[in-house]
């Protein structure tokens, strides 16, 4: 009753009706799920003009591809850094606060990547704001997922979240869609700064957006006057709910090599498209690479759920998605038709996204309310210390053997997360065969 009445207080009325995995939302639950999709819409949409042309800007701004792979990779050293704090600025002082400051944040290094394109400023000072990038997107990684999840359980809503995490990934696919190809189109009709310019100009109107609609709900902030203390406090929790739960800590260990192997491939198939494509300044070709990965990002997000309908365990579905990803990005490595390529990269990037809403609800399902923000960007954190290595390692194959034999060797790091996600599976905790449709018990009810 007490959930029930804080929902009225919130505006938020229940009205059962099934979603469309078959479970039941209440009024609560699809306000909570309508502003969990627009954070999406408009964060990805800021984010993704920048992303079919970041490595040509970095390229044409006079790095060469071992520092643009440097700068990508300082990005990453970024996030490694701020994960751990950022994540208890959302546990501890609320992830609607933790979201605004990263919209700040994010807009404010993005302005300075743009000044530095327009300076040819040298490779430190790439390395600065990159790392700023990086602290600007560990704002939003966790915050904004432990939220949506926090609040939906609370609204009363019983469903898997594979289904909700599916939709979100949808709207960030079609985001990213309309961002990347807008993106390549605008570089090409001006220049490859403005893309950068208009993402600073979103995030601003999605800072005012977030201050009126997202509000935490099922989750009180735990604010301290020893802010040490508690980030000790808050971190040590997550740790134990994190690294030392061994099916969270083998999903974590995977992350390193599946995500840095990730980003490596995105940005590095742009130069190599154009290479393929046979015109180094076609910008709307590398616009076009990141639109199929969008597509194929709005397409996983709707196949996850109904996969798991087939498959009883998410572990499965993990495993196989790094396998087949993998043995895609070998078979790319030695493809020299540029259409051909493009068919390969629809696949990948298939492959991938169907996994992840998958990935995310099993973790999700076992992680405690308290530390779900935090536990969560420590997952980040380790996905994004695979890129701090994997990119310039990579970036440097691509100098020396090409970006093809790059993509190959890829794929062999791709295989080497598949042992980690075994053992995961060899753990049997029950949110490995949760359903899609139900879900499972809250982390806190589980044995470890």
């Amino acid at each position: 009753m007490a959930r029930a009445r804080m929902g009225d207080e919130n505006g938020l009325v229940r009205a059962p009706r099934p979603g469309a995995d078959g479970a039941v939302m209440n009024a609560a639950a699809r306000k909570i799920q309508r502003v969990y999709l627009t954070l999406t819409l408009g964060n990805t949409l800021a984010a993704s003009f920048i992303w079919g042309i970041n490595t040509l800007f970095l390229l044409d701004a006079g790095l060469s591809n071992l520092e643009a792979f440097a700068a990508n990779a300082f990005f990453t050293a970024g996030m490694v850094l701020f994960e751990i704090p950022t994540g208890v600025v959302a546990d501890g002082w609320g992830r609607r606060m933790s979201f605004l400051l990263g919209t700040v944040t994010l807009a404010g290094s993005t302005y300075l990547y743009y000044l530095l394109w327009q300076l040819s400023a040298p490779f430190w000072a790439w390395a600065v704001v990159s790392a700023l990038l990086g602290l600007g997107f560990t704002f939003f990684s966790g915050a904004v997922e432990a939220w949506l999840v926090d609040a939906l359980r609370f609204s009363g809503f019983e469903g898997g979240m594979e289904a909700v995490l599916g939709r979100g990934q949808m709207v960030s696919g079609v985001a990213m869609l309309v961002g990347s190809v807008a993106g390549g189109v605008i570089a090409q009709a001006t220049n490859l700064g403005v893309p950068f310019l208009l993402r600073v100009g979103v995030l601003l109107a999605m800072f005012v957006v977030a201050f009126w609609l997202m509000h935490d709900v099922g989750f009180t902030p735990e604010r301290s006057t020893h802010p040490l203390q508690a980030t000790r406090a808050v971190l040590a929790a997550s740790i134990e709910n994190g690294l030392k739960n061994p099916p969270v800590r083998y999903v974590m260990l995977a992350a390193p090599f599946s995500a840095g192997v990730g980003i490596y491939v995105f940005y590095a198939l742009q130069p190599y498209l154009l290479e393929l494509f046979g015109d180094p300044r076609a910008y709307s070709v590398a616009g076009l690479a990141a639109a199929i990965v969008a597509g194929a990002e709005v397409l996983g997000g709707w196949m996850a759920p109904r996969i798991r309908r087939f498959v009883r365990k998410r572990t499965t579905v993990l495993i196989l998605s790094s396998i087949i990803g993998a043995m895609i990005l070998v078979v790319l490595g030695f493809t020299p038709v540029f259409w051909v390529a493009l068919v390969l990269l629809a696949l990948w990037a298939l492959v991938s996204s169907a996994g992840i809403p998958v990935r995310q609800a099993y973790l999700n399902d076992m992680i405690a309310s308290k530390q779900r923000a935090t536990v969560l960007s420590f997952d980040s954190l380790m996905g994004s210390s695979g890129g701090v290595v994997v990119q310039p390692l990579l970036g440097r194959a691509a100098d020396v053997y090409g970006y093809p034999a790059s993509l190959a060797f890829a794929g062999v790091v791709e295989l080497i997360a598949v042992p980690f996600l075994l053992a995961s599976r060899r753990q049997h905790d029950r949110a490995d065969q949760a359903s899609a449709s139900t879900g499972s018990a809250d982390a806190e009810q589980q044995p470890s």
